[in-house]
């Protein structure tokens, strides 16, 4: 397999883009090697610059999972966009697409559209701040929620340590609102709540971590989060961008059982065209513009295209059998990578939920960030790369989720099995 051309556009691209690309981890600098410039993709298939054909499980990094160029997400943009692309006015499909979505997730009660998932969480937050009053926020090692300023923060010393910047051009004095716990600790938790009495307005959570790879709650975990903000005050935001409509029909909430104060949104509502959304209980959205006093606003929010595409992909989710059909081949998918690593002899851990996976080679669970980092990244960079080489594509970090969508065949996944042996082997 040959990547030439790809190489030639990304020799290009350097000259006018910043590194070559629109977003970091899709420079391949975790893996090595040439970036996939990627032309097409139909299904569960998606083809480079040098017509390469790959089994593709970014999937839109989640957005696709009904496939790529679902034939009626299409029908419906080609439809929709005949009438126009934006009017930044109310259109009906707005109203359309947020029942749909309050059908999904009953723990909102109004819904507020915007562009992506950093501007979904940075209302959710503002709205939190609004309504209680408070500052600070507590976020989780390991769990990213958008480039926010306040967001890009990684844990100090320990659990109780002030967020220090994790990007230049943050200020020390935005980072020092967000205090940093850790994933699957509730007494890191409960320290900073003791320690930052009355001061902490939210704890913002991905309810299964997604972009540490795959990290999935322990038992009494999210349910321990809902009863401590509920005593303290403050708020339980669930960051579903990733898991919302993925894990579940009504995302992780619904898997575990667990109602918070307000939910971010994103990726598979857009059907593949940007979008975003933050919701939650009604008296807490009321303090958004213009019924209350905090502020957000967007251009293109509720766009006829994206609100298009989004109804298109949740009126084919409501089919019945969909969500059985994509846990039998998530785990169909799992017990073959056990199967092959027990083979070859490797140590390696399948975390899953639902559609979304990740392998980590490492002897021991993986349920946090600490233990997420020390897995062989080493490893990982060589299994990447055969699987490429054979015509299977995963995210090109050792710390990104992997995608399965309604298309992906049994023969898919046997193919990519077959490749996972070889190349631990």
């Amino acid at each position: 397999m040959t990547f030439d051309l790809s190489q030639k556009l990304f020799d290009e691209a350097q000259k006018h883009l910043v590194g070559g690309v629109n977003s970091p981890v899709r420079a391949f600098k975790s893996v090595g090697g040439t970036p996939l410039f990627i032309t097409r993709a139909k299904g569960s298939k998606i083809w480079d610059a040098d017509g390469n054909e790959y089994i593709d499980y970014v999937g839109s990094w989640g957005p696709a999972i009904l496939g790529h160029a679902h034939p009626e997400v299409l029908r419906a943009i080609h439809e929709t966009m005949k009438n126009g692309l934006s009017f930044g006015a109310p259109t009906p499909k707005e109203i359309e697409l947020a029942q749909k979505v309050k059908g999904f997730f009953p723990s909102l009660d109004l819904v507020r559209f915007v562009n992506s998932g950093t501007e979904a969480v940075m209302g959710a937050i503002r709205a939190a701040r609004g309504f209680t009053g408070r500052a600070k926020i507590i976020k989780f090692d390991g769990c990213y929620h958008g480039h926010a300023d306040y967001l890009l923060v990684k844990a100090g010393s320990g659990a109780q340590t002030l967020g220090t910047p994790d990007s230049a051009g943050v200020p020390s004095d935005f980072a020092s609102l967000t205090l940093i716990a850790d994933y699957n600790d509730l007494s890191s938790v409960k320290k900073l709540f003791n320690e930052h009495k009355n001061q902490i307005a939210a704890v913002i959570v991905e309810p299964i971590i997604g972009n540490m790879g795959c990290i999935l709650p322990q038992k009494a975990f999210l349910q321990g989060l809902r009863e401590m903000t509920a005593n303290e005050g403050a708020l339980l935001i669930f960051d579903e961008v990733m898991t919302g409509f993925r894990v579940a029909k009504g995302g992780a909430q619904a898997l575990y059982g667990i109602i918070p104060d307000l939910t971010t949104l994103g990726k598979i509502i857009g059907g593949g065209l940007p979008v975003g959304a933050y919701g939650g209980k009604k008296e807490i959205m009321e303090m958004v513009a213009p019924v209350g006093p905090v502020y957000q606003a967007g251009t293109l929010s509720g766009n006829p295209l994206a609100m298009a595409a989004g109804l298109a992909t949740l009126k084919e989710l409501e089919k019945p059998g969909i969500y059985e059909s994509l846990e039998q081949k998530g785990k169909y998918l799992e017990e073959g990578l056990k199967k092959a690593a027990s083979k070859s002899k490797v140590p390696i851990q399948i975390n899953r939920a639902g559609s979304m996976f990740s392998f980590f080679f490492s002897a021991r669970a993986v349920m946090d960030a600490d233990s997420a980092r020390m897995a062989d990244a080493n490893q990982f960079k060589k299994v990447f790369h055969t699987l490429l080489e054979n015509g299977v594509y995963l995210a090109p970090s050792a710390f990104e989720a992997g995608f399965i969508s309604l298309s992906h065949t049994n023969a898919d996944l046997d193919q990519t099995l077959q490749v996972f042996e070889k190349a631990l082997a």
